[in-house]
C-alpha cells in the first residue's frame, strides 16, 4: 500500500492537549478547524474514525474546578459532564458538512470479551458503511486508570491502535502537541532532529520518546510509539503529526516532510492473535524456563515441560501471560486450566494422559494461539 494514495480506512487520534488549551476547557475554534480538514479528507477517504480524548478536559471547567482535578471521583464527574459537551461540539461542527457522527464509549473489558469485541467490530463497520464518523473514547466515568485497574486502556493512543486492529485500518494518524518523533527531547536538546520515517521500532526509537508534558493529557511520546508498534502488527501504518496546526491533517497526504511516518516492513499478524495479545485481559500467568522461552522466540508452541510455576486461577480457553525472568514475553490462549497445569508442570507431553486421565493436546498453548509482545 502506498500510504498517501491507498488509504480507505483512516483512524485519527486526537488528544486532550489538542482539543483544549491548558486548563481552559475545549478550544472550539481549533475543533472547528480540525473538523473542516477532516471533512475535506472524507471526500477521498470513505471510512474515517476519530478516537478522541477530552472528556475530563472538557468537563472540569463546567463543574467549576479551576484546573484538572486530581481526585478520582471529581475526574469521573468531569468526564461524565465533559463527554456530553465534547460529542455535542463534534456533532455541531460536522453537521455543517452534512456528516453524521456516532458516540462509541469502550472499556478494556468490552474488548477483552471475544464476543463483544466482534460485536464492536460489526457495529463500527456498519457505521462506516452508512457514512457515519464514529467518535470513540474510553468510558472515563467508570474506568479509573489511576487505580491501575487492568481494564483501563492506559491512554487513547493505545485505544487508537486497538481500534485500528478492530476495523482493519490502513492508517492511524496520531495528532500530537509536537511535530513528530525526534532524536531527542527538542525542549531540552537544541540539536534534536525530527525523524520523518521509521521502518522498525527498536530500542533506539523507544529511547527517543519522552513523557507527557501536558497538564490535560495522559499520554506521552512513548505511549504513541507503543501504540504504533501494536497498530503496525495489525497491518495498519502510523503517522504522528502536530495537531496544534489542523491543516497538517491534509498537508500530511500531500507532502513528505510532515510528521513521522511508521511503515510496515513485515507481514501483519492474524486478527485473532491481535485480540489475544492486545485486547484480551490475561486471567493469570505461567512462568517458563529459558529453554521454553527460546522455543517461543523460534515460533514454537509452549509445552508443559517448560513451565515452572503458575500464577492465578483460570479455566481452559483463558488468555494468560507467559513470563520468563520476571518479564512478560507473550500472551496466549491456554488449553488447560490452572488446576490441571499445576499437576503437569515440568512433565513431558507423553505423561499428560496418565496424570490427568485425558489429554487435549501436547501443547499447553499452541503457537497459533500465542503472540510475542
Amino acid at each position: 500500500m502506498h500510504f498517501k494514495t491507498d488509504v480507505k480506512t483512516l483512524i485519527i487520534k486526537i488528544g486532550s492537549s489538542i482539543l483544549s488549551g491548558n486548563d481552559l476547557g475545549l478550544n472550539s475554534a481549533r475543533i472547528a478547524s480540525l473538523v473542516y480538514h477532516i471533512a475535506k479528507l472524507k471526500q477521498t477517504i470513505p471510512n474515517i474514525v476519530i478516537v478522541s480524548s477530552g472528556a475530563v478536559a472538557s468537563g472540569f471547567k463546567l463543574l467549576g474546578f479551576p484546573s484538572r482535578p486530581k481526585d478520582i471521583v471529581d475526574k469521573q464527574a468531569s468526564a461524565a459532564v465533559g463527554q456530553a459537551r465534547l460529542i455535542w461540539t463534534y456533532e455541531q461542527a460536522f453537521a455543517q458538512y452534512n456528516i453524521n457522527v456516532a458516540q462509541v464509549l469502550l472499556t478494556k473489558d468490552d474488548l477483552s470479551n471475544r464476543k463483544r469485541y466482534l460485536h464492536a467490530r460489526s457495529a463500527l463497520k456498519r457505521l462506516l458503511e452508512l457514512g457515519v464518523i464514529p467518535i470513540i473514547n474510553e468510558n472515563d466515568t467508570i474506568i479509573v486508570d489511576e487505580l491501575k485497574y487492568i481494564e483501563s486502556f492506559g491512554d487513547n493512543d493505545n485505544l487508537g491502535a486497538l481500534v485500528a486492529g478492530i476495523i482493519d485500518g490502513d492508517l492511524l494518524l496520531i495528532l500530537s502537541d509536537v511535530d513528530g518523533l525526534y532524536t531527542a527531547d527538542p525542549s531540552k536538546d537544541k540539536n534534536a532532529k525530527i525523524i520523518h520515517k521509521v521502518e522498525y521500532i527498536n530500542d533506539d526509537i523507544m529511547d527517543s520518546a519522552g513523557g507527557s508534558i501536558s497538564s490535560v493529557g495522559t499520554g506521552g511520546m512513548k505511549s504513541k510509539i507503543e501504540a504504533a508498534k501494536k497498530a503496525l502488527e495489525a497491518g495498519c501504518e502510523v503517522a504522528i503529526i502536530k495537531g496544534m496546526e489542523p491543516e497538517n491533517i491534509e498537508k500530511f497526504f500531500k507532502e513528505d516532510n510532515i510528521g513521522t511516518y511508521f511503515y510496515q516492513s513485515i507481514s501483519s499478524i492474524k486478527k485473532r492473535k491481535f485480540w489475544i495479545g492486545y485486547a484480551a485481559i490475561p486471567k493469570g500467568a505461567v512462568i517458563i524456563d529459558d529453554g521454553a522461552c527460546n522455543a517461543l522466540l523460534n515460533n514454537k508452541s509452549l509445552l508443559a515441560k517448560g513451565i515452572i510455576n503458575i500464577n492465578g486461577k483460570f479455566q481452559a480457553g483463558a488468555v494468560i501471560s507467559i513470563i520468563n525472568d520476571d518479564k512478560e514475553i507473550a500472551r496466549g490462549k491456554t488449553r488447560y486450566s490452572s488446576a490441571d497445569l499445576l499437576k503437569i508442570i515440568g512433565k513431558a507431553s507423553s505423561e499428560i494422559y496418565d496424570i490427568l486421565g485425558y489429554k487435549i493436546s501436547d501443547e499447553v498453548i499452541h503457537k497459533d494461539d500465542l503472540l510475542l509482545i
